[in-house]
């Protein structure tokens, strides 16, 4: 059975920019007032956009202690959750075990293994959003890219550069806090989107019924 092709990253370079978030909607809490204001948020909340950075493994020698950033966002804001700090620990824990809260990101199969361990904890309620989109007929790996372009009809870019920096930093860059606090709010952002753009698709059973239905004869 033939695949639903996502759009090409050339093509969706074509499309208007993402709108990312401004630094202003950017949370880095640090102290216990931060927290508490984080905390007040992200549970009031029925979803949010996830992700997770490490620092990069370059060899064998090295111990892989990650995840370090936890990323959580809705669509008009985002918290970076530094795993070093106790507190953002907790907070982190809270969150992605709270079953009342949808946590929403793409190719989640390596966070489900490595964030338990990380946390002490096990997530719930976690949707990978390549599985919606697979459920229409797409790969099993659309990713926020295409998704992003599929549902806003947006362009998401990825820095390389940033994807490979040191999230371990006790320091993080402007660069760095802008594309972590992206890498949630674009699963965020199409989450919110999926209702309507669900709602102009073919449904894809009546779409594998016509694929394997024999020709009709002469």
């Amino acid at each position: 059975m033939s695949r639903l092709k996502p759009p090409s990253k050339e093509d969706s370079l074509l499309l208007p920019p993402f709108a990312a978030l401004p630094d202003h909607a950017i949370a880095l809490p640090a102290s216990e007032a931060a927290f508490a204001q984080a905390r007040e948020a992200l549970l009031v909340q029925s979803a949010l956009g996830f992700d997770t950075e490490s620092k990069p493994i370059f060899s064998s020698q090295q111990v892989d202690n990650g995840p370090h950033l936890v990323q959580l966002a809705t669509p008009n804001a985002a918290w970076l959750l530094q795993l070093h700090h106790p507190q953002a620990l907790a907070l982190a824990r809270e969150i992605l075990s709270h079953p009342g809260i949808c946590k929403v990101g793409f190719g989640l199969d390596n966070d489900r293994t490595t964030l338990p361990r990380r946390l002490g904890c096990e997530l719930h309620n976690v949707l990978d959003l390549d599985q919606v989109f697979k459920q229409q007929g797409y790969g099993s790996s659309t990713g926020v890219r295409a998704a992003v372009a599929l549902t806003l009809g947006q362009s998401f870019r990825k820095s390389k550069k940033q994807s490979t920096s040191n999230w371990a930093a006790l320091q993080l860059s402007p660069a760095q806090l802008r594309y972590a606090a992206n890498d949630a709010h674009g699963p965020a952002m199409v989450y919110a989107a999926l209702p309507a753009w669900l709602a102009r698709q073919p449904d894809p059973a009546a779409q594998r019924t016509a694929r394997t239905r024999p020709p009709a004869r002469a």
